[in-house]
């Protein structure tokens, strides 16, 4: 038992290394100067050139009208994590709420074809969905960066068959309370709801927070600039014999991997509890 134990712990110590493992290179690697990173690679050690490096990157303004900081691409970047989640939640739910409580006729055929969409990534619907925005004047918007997104066949496969799991004496104690549809939503479903609304957060806010292709499509105008394409700007600086900001470039790499780090750490067991149990 000992023994397993032991295998068991080092398993998972192994498995926190090799995860945590890039956050911590890419930290100690930002503590270095450029030339430094160009000339010995990762470095394990921490540097004497980190709190300036941040402090360029956080506060510094770049790009062609100077007003790109990272704290912006930061902020731009957690507008667009937090609206795509909040949004796929709320459309997710509804959507799944009418699948299961009402019963009209083509619910399932509904349900099949919001699903079969998963075969439809953005690169297949990339041009029509920057068309449409175009058409509604949604360029160099929030608007135009989240909207197009919202909808979600995972969200709502998972609010489907957490809705299908709720016991039907609820609904009947509900109806027999006086409850509307409405009501019956907000006061019971979405406070059971609870575990697998933070499950589902936590899975579309990285999905936001990573995206690089959309943002740069929809955007034009530094203004709203995300991590991604801020470090992907920095890289492509290389003039002549001009060293790119390597470090920079790790120190924006690792803003851009705190925040969903901190998110899964903080809620992990409702992230867990969401996905495995049914929480009523």
């Amino acid at each position: 038992m000992h023994r397993t134990g032991f295998f068991d712990h080092l398993i998972l110590l192994l498995g926190v290394f090799f995860m945590v493992g890039p956050l911590v290179v890419a930290f100690t690697t930002s503590t270095h100067s450029a030339a430094d990173i160009h000339s010995n690679g990762l470095m394990l050690s921490i540097g004497n050139d980190g709190l300036s490096t941040y402090d360029k990157v956080l506060f510094r303004g770049s790009g062609f009208t100077g007003a790109v900081t990272g704290l912006s691409m930061t902020m731009n970047s957690l507008i667009l994590g937090i609206g795509f989640a909040v949004g796929k939640i709320v459309l997710s739910m509804l959507a799944a709420y009418a699948i299961v409580y009402f019963r009209f006729r083509f619910a399932t055929i509904a349900f099949w074809l919001i699903f079969t969409t998963l075969l439809l990534p953005l690169e297949v619907r990339i041009m029509p969905s920057y068309q449409v925005m175009s058409d509604l004047h949604m360029l160099n918007t929030y608007q135009g960066l989240i909207l197009p997104l919202l909808a979600s066949a995972t969200g709502t496969f998972f609010f489907r068959q957490f809705f299908k799991s709720v016991p039907e004496e609820l609904l009947e104690a509900a109806r027999i309370d006086g409850a509307g549809p409405v009501k019956f939503f907000i006061d019971i479903l979405v406070p059971l709801s609870r575990t697998m609304i933070a499950a589902v957060f936590i899975i579309m806010f990285v999905y936001g927070w990573n995206q690089y292709l959309w943002p740069m499509l929809m955007t034009t105008d530094e203004r709203f600039y995300t991590l991604m394409r801020g470090i992907k700007q920095i890289l492509q600086v290389w003039v002549g014999s001009q060293i790119p900001d390597y470090n920079e470039a790790f120190a924006l790499a690792v803003l851009a991997m705190l925040p969903p780090v901190i998110i899964v750490v903080l809620f992990q067991s409702w992230f867990i509890k969401g996905l495995t149990e049914s929480d009523k």
